[in-house]
């Protein structure tokens, strides 16, 4: 009995034994950080990939892998994150993946800048042109403005590409030409260093490869290390939601609804209050996408049209007018060829169908309420009917709505009892005629 009892605190020691040493080496295992970026770059997008990279730095974490599928995005947001990618002590990989996504426009200069640049099989990257964002006017000026442009790009990925030691020439060809090509071509070209079906085994194929850091060289030691995703905090997912073209243009119109009510209706406050902070929210999201003033403009004078139609009698030249312009701003306001940076028919076509309905409505009350009869005041006193109380000679007193009036007949004398009707006041003065049932 005392050998099994010796041999069971035995085997309980050495389970606590392996249990400590299992527990030790979960704590003290490496990490790689891990994002996924799916669509436009923008300055939300930016803002996140910022707090990523400054996330894996502060744990000193193995790596950052950056999954990436976009079509490119704005220029200052691609510029930001590649800064940070090449401030990083910690190895940035970007990982174009999975099968079918793509590395487009910013996307190209974001892949090209990272310590590691990989694909997944059956993805593509290229077609880095950029691309002008204006009024839509064409001269001398907006050519050279966009040679400039073109010539900035070109230099830029020329030289993030020389120094992550990947194919310069066709970096240019993708800006200048927009080359694109497969990740085979991606590999043969030396656009990127490997091509891995999955995250395991990429991280398998970049165990003990060196990578060139601001602070000198680091071999990268992936055996066992633990993937830990970096989610996003409730403001990078508002400002994500908020960045959606088709909600900053929601948040406008919702705005000016509200504003236009709280100035129709002084006093109501609460329209007011929702209206300013949509419009508040509506600027900060047109901060983050490429919007053209023109369309601004045109909408805002679709609604002064609108306002307009509710005073001045027009017979529906401004409201069409309203209508003409508010279609044209909402297709002009934001001007770009990047899918997802655009604003959609789907909610377009009801916003202006809603907007015109709103106001067609406003302005047929309004007809009415100019056309009918005034209820209070001397105006309030035509077409009233009364009895006459003092006889009318033609001078008199007649009693209308319980009140006693002067009057003055439009028939000559009219004996006491005599029923009237008020044809119109004078000041304190009723004209009235005989008014038979």
């Amino acid at each position: 009995m005392m050998v099994i009892n010796i041999s069971r605190k035995l085997l309980s020691s050495l389970a606590l034994f392996a249990a400590i040493i299992i527990f030790m080496q979960d704590v003290s295992a490496k990490q790689v950080k891990y994002i996924e970026i799916d669509g436009v770059i923008h300055p939300a997008s930016s803002r996140f990939i910022q707090r990523a990279i400054d996330e894996a730095n502060d744990s000193e974490a193995e790596a950052l892998l950056i999954q990436l599928d976009t079509p490119g995005g704005l220029m200052e947001s691609m510029r930001d994150i590649i800064k940070s990618i090449l401030a990083s002590d910690v190895p940035v990989i970007v990982y174009v993946s999975p099968s079918g996504s793509r590395a487009g426009s910013a996307g190209v200069f974001i892949t090209l800048s990272a310590h590691v640049a990989a694909m997944a099989p059956g993805t593509n990257i290229g077609a880095a042109h950029p691309v002008s964002l204006g009024m839509g006017q064409e001269d001398d000026t907006t050519g050279v403005m966009e040679e400039k442009v073109l010539n900035d790009a070109v230099a830029f990925i020329r030289s993030i590409a020389e120094k992550q030691g990947r194919n310069a020439d066709w970096a240019e060809s993708a800006v200048r030409e927009s080359a694109s090509i497969t990740e085979t071509e991606a590999l043969e070209l030396g656009v990127i260093d490997v091509i891995a079906p999955s995250v395991d085994s990429l991280l398998v194929m970049l165990d003990g490869r060196e990578v060139a850091l601001p602070l000198g060289n680091r071999k990268l030691e992936l055996t066992g290390v633990v993937l830990e995703e970096i989610s996003r905090t409730w403001r990078d997912q508002f400002l994500e939601v908020i960045s959606d073209p088709n909600i900053a243009y929601v948040l406008m119109m919702l705005g000016m609804y509200g504003l236009f009510f709280e100035l129709y209706n002084p006093g109501t406050v609460v329209p007011g209050v929702i209206g300013g902070i949509c419009l508040i929210l509506a600027f900060f999201a047109f901060q983050t996408l490429p919007i053209n003033v023109a369309g601004l403009l045109l909408i805002v004078l679709a609604i002064i049209l609108f306002l307009l139609e509710i005073k001045v009698v027009s017979y529906g030249v401004l409201a069409i007018g309203g209508t003409i312009s508010l279609i044209l701003g909402s297709v002009m306001l934001i001007e770009s060829p990047i899918p997802g940076v655009e604003i959609s028919w789907g909610v377009i076509l009801p916003g202006v169908i809603g907007t015109v309905l709103f106001f067609l409505v406003a302005i047929s009350l309004s007809i009415k309420a100019q056309k009918r009869r005034p209820t209070t005041g001397l105006e309030g006193m035509i077409e009233e009917t009364g009895e006459v109380i003092e006889k009318l000679d033609p001078v008199g007193k007649v009693k209308v709505r319980g009140e006693i009036w002067n009057a003055k007949s439009t028939v000559g004398k009219l004996p006491k009892g005599s029923q009237i009707r008020v044809q119109k006041a004078e000041r304190n003065l009723l004209i009235v005629e005989e008014f038979k049932e």
